[in-house]
């Protein structure tokens, strides 16, 4: 299959197709010269469709990285049959991510205030990772090609001044993830029907924002409520935050299919 037939199969509109264009450009690279090569920090959704593109492309050798484990903006780097991904990862010569710690005194600063910063700094977003806010700190990443500049530049966050230094990627502290279980019954599997149990919803009001486009199932958008969902998927709606599906049990006394699920607050 060429390049142009590829990508005619998997992108769904012209923003999907420059992503995936641009992978297979990485890809290409690396197999030619047999070094790594990586694309810039994939949104959860723009790694769905970079995982779907590696399906398509036979999964070649390859691994997801974002600073640390568990992180939600990652590379994918395209490895050579001669490295590992773990080796990637703790080699700073070839894995090209960095850390910044940013501090302040006075004032509270929220992600948006960082991210608003940076962006308005004229800097890409597939050049900034997460960005870990904590109690008076919040630790970028970033590629190592826009350290330096913001090293030089991020003085200010909202109103609060702010001073950086670098940090090595072992001394990183990404902030506990808060979750909520919640264990309940449903009818059935479809995704109205849990989105309704994991978000505090009526099933009809999880319909209509399901219908409306505001409801993304495993990071892709769903349109339709009927979609059967299945143990692991993550559910997640604009406003609302985030669910994943942890455990599907069997029918209670009355019919219904028991379920755990966790969302994130």
């Amino acid at each position: 299959m060429t390049k142009t037939e590829l990508l005619n199969k998997l992108a769904r509109d012209g923003e999907e197709r420059l992503l995936l264009a641009r992978a297979l450009d990485r890809l290409e690279l690396a197999r030619k010269r047999n070094i790594p090569a990586c694309t810039g920090f994939l949104s959860p959704q723009e790694r769905v469709s970079v995982e779907n593109l590696l399906a398509a492309c036979g999964h070649p050798p390859h691994c997801f990285f974002g600073g640390y484990e568990g992180a939600e903006r990652t590379l994918c780097a395209f490895l050579p049959d001669w490295l590992e991904g773990s080796d990637w990862q703790s080699d700073p010569e070839l894995c090209p991510i960095r850390a910044l710690r940013c501090t302040w005194s006075g004032g509270k600063l929220t992600h948006r205030d960082f991210l608003g910063s940076i962006l308005g700094l004229g800097l890409d977003r597939e050049k900034v990772g997460d960005l870990l806010v904590g109690d008076g700190t919040c630790d970028v990443l970033a590629l190592e090609e826009i350290s330096d500049f913001l090293l030089l530049n991020l003085d200010q966050a909202g109103r609060v001044r702010l001073k950086l230094s670098p940090l090595s990627l072992d001394q990183l502290e990404p902030p506990p993830v808060q979750v909520r279980t919640i264990r309940d019954t449903v009818s059935s599997l479809r995704l109205d029907a849990v989105a309704a149990s994991g978000f505090s919803l009526s099933r009809g009001k999880a319909a209509d924002l399901i219908a409306s486009g505001k409801v993304q199932l495993n990071h892709r958008e769903c349109l339709k409520p009927d979609r059967a969902v299945v143990q692991g998927d993550v559910m997640s709606c604009r406003g609302l935050g985030k669910c994943v599906i942890r455990e599907v049990g069997g029918p209670s006394k009355k019919g219904r299919t028991m379920i755990v699920l966790e969302r994130y607050v």
